[in-house]
């Protein structure tokens, strides 16, 4: 009885490569040690564990270079080798760059942010919930099948919830995290019944498998995987801040703490746009007249509505400054889209989502380098408005020079040439796929957009009101202003460097 049941037992069990899924482990692992250690840590000893954070999600930023030698994929069918639920290619490690470097970069701006509190917010449990979420962010796109998709996509915001909310006693805080909580949890919902109907008529959960079954589905489930496809797409929607589901972002992004804030700007829209990619290019390209059309209204809305909500912000209005970037990442996601409606119409669906990947590597950049500017206003101006800027450059030369570069590569002007480049990738993909009308409204929403993003610039280097308060710099912020500018400065030295990300590898 024994010999039939060991090559049974050897065929459930499955081996894992330990060094593919090292970059997502070694974050939850160090997240874990962090919750712990919190227990046991002295109240004057704290900061420890934000740079034990900080050290663990550079370790994982690390973990990426022993991958760039070859596609790894784990949990694979014992069945079918070629089937996976995780796979390290380049797409995945691009993206894993992103939101690690991104996240690397927010823990830099929380070890400040957590000093200047002053018990506002707790330690211990702020480190873990930001370990948590940049744990499930890395894991999304490495995610082949549907299951893992979604278990990583609210792995990464369910801890964001409670980082929005976390500070004590503050009204605002509690209010922006129960608009993102309700809002992200009816998107889900809405996500979970479009995948089960997908599941339903192709019996399968495995991202390539479903897009060689839902070709060949029966006539009379067609309707109901037509159906699937759109519901499927909302939750991601949702995570982009895509029109009409961008509604949460203001009021969330100026009730959080500013370094989380950065955060969602940046790595909540890598979650959103790898899981769009993924659903869309790799598991339904055969629906590609369903989603495509809906993505090209999407791009089209929610460029032009965040940028009509970026010229609304009033200069003197409380954390206008905030707001201003906040409408702006909904104005950048519209630009983000473009791309990967293109792939429905383009012959060359990689060049597509290569021209995506190229954009948000050049937006994660520079706006987590203009969040980073802002932390530092924030410090001493604390409602933290655009006409708190004025003058920046006679009491700050550096920070002021940086934030100018920032928001000129937002705009897409020189010297921001990166901005610039990476602008005219994504052009090039909607002209490129015979979508001429949706490049025509990119144009002119870009031109909208130069307006506020001059605004804030030229007020830099006005006269200031009064004498000049020259901000103390923290290192931690420091190292996060200097990183974000010497990455954005050397890519507009040499923009040819986005192009390598062009060759996703997800074909």
């Amino acid at each position: 009885m024994s010999s039939p049941a060991q090559p049974l037992a050897a065929s459930l069990v499955q081996s894992v490569d330990w060094l593919a899924i090292a970059p997502p482990t070694i974050v939850a692992v160090v997240g874990l040690v962090v919750l712990v250690a919190d227990l046991f840590v002295a109240e004057h000893r704290k900061t420890l564990l934000g740079w034990t954070s900080v050290a663990g999600l550079a370790a994982a930023t690390a973990m990426l270079l022993p991958l760039l030698d070859g596609d790894r994929s784990t949990f694979c069918l014992t069945s079918d080798a070629a089937v996976c639920s995780y796979t390290a290619d380049r797409f995945t490690l691009v993206i894993q760059f992103l939101v690690l470097g991104g996240a690397l970069l927010a823990a830099l701006l929380s070890v400040t942010a957590l000093k200047d509190a002053r018990k506002e917010l707790p330690e211990g449990e702020y480190w873990f919930l930001l370990l948590s979420s940049a744990a499930g962010a890395a894991l999304l796109p490495a995610s082949r099948d549907l299951a893992t998709l979604i278990v990583a996509l609210e792995v990464a915001s369910l801890p964001a919830f409670a980082l929005v909310g976390l500070k004590y006693g503050d009204r605002k805080s509690s209010e922006a995290a129960l608009k993102f909580f309700l809002s992200s949890v009816t998107a889900t919902a809405v996500s979970l019944m479009g995948i089960s109907f997908v599941y339903a008529t192709t019996g399968t959960l495995y991202l390539t498998q479903v897009a060689d079954r839902i070709q060949d589905v029966d006539g009379q489930f067609h309707t109901l995987a037509q159906t699937g496809v759109v519901l499927t797409l909302v939750g991601f929607a949702f995570k982009t801040a895509a029109v009409p589901f961008h509604f949460w972002v203001p009021d969330t992004y100026v009730g959080a703490p500013l370094p989380i804030a950065a955060y969602l700007s940046v790595i909540g829209k890598a979650v959103g746009f790898s899981g769009l990619i993924l659903v869309t290019v790799v598991a339904l390209p055969s629906y590609a007249d369903v989603w495509g059309p809906a993505l090209v209204v999407l791009a089209a809305l929610t460029m032009t509505v965040g940028n009509a909500g970026a010229l609304r912000q009033q200069a003197t209005r409380a954390y206008s400054a905030v707001r201003l970037l906040a409408w702006s990442s909904v104005g950048q996601a519209g630009y983000l889209l473009v791309p990967i409606a293109a792939a429905a119409y383009s012959g060359d669906a990689e060049k597509s989502i290569g021209s995506t990947v190229a954009y948000a590597l050049m937006y994660g950049a520079v706006n987590l380098g203009a969040f980073a500017v802002a932390a530092l206003v924030g410090r001493t101006k604390v409602l933290n408005r655009v006409a708190d800027y004025r003058g920046l450059y006679a009491s700050s030369p550096l920070s002021a020079l940086l934030l100018a570069f920032f928001l000129l590569c937002l705009a897409g002007l020189p010297p921001g040439i990166i901005g610039l480049f990476a602008k005219v990738t994504v052009f090039s993909a909607a002209v490129d796929a015979g979508l001429g009308w949706l490049a025509v409204v990119m144009a002119v929403n870009v031109v909208i957009a130069l307006f506020y993003y001059l605004q804030w610039t030229a007020l830099l280097f006005r006269a200031p009101e009064g004498e000049p308060e020259k901000p103390r710099v923290p290192g931690p912020v420091t190292a996060a202003i200097a990183v974000t500018g010497v990455l954005g400065i050397a890519l507009s030295g040499a923009p040819q460097l986005v192009l390598r990300f062009t060759d996703t590898g997800l074909f």
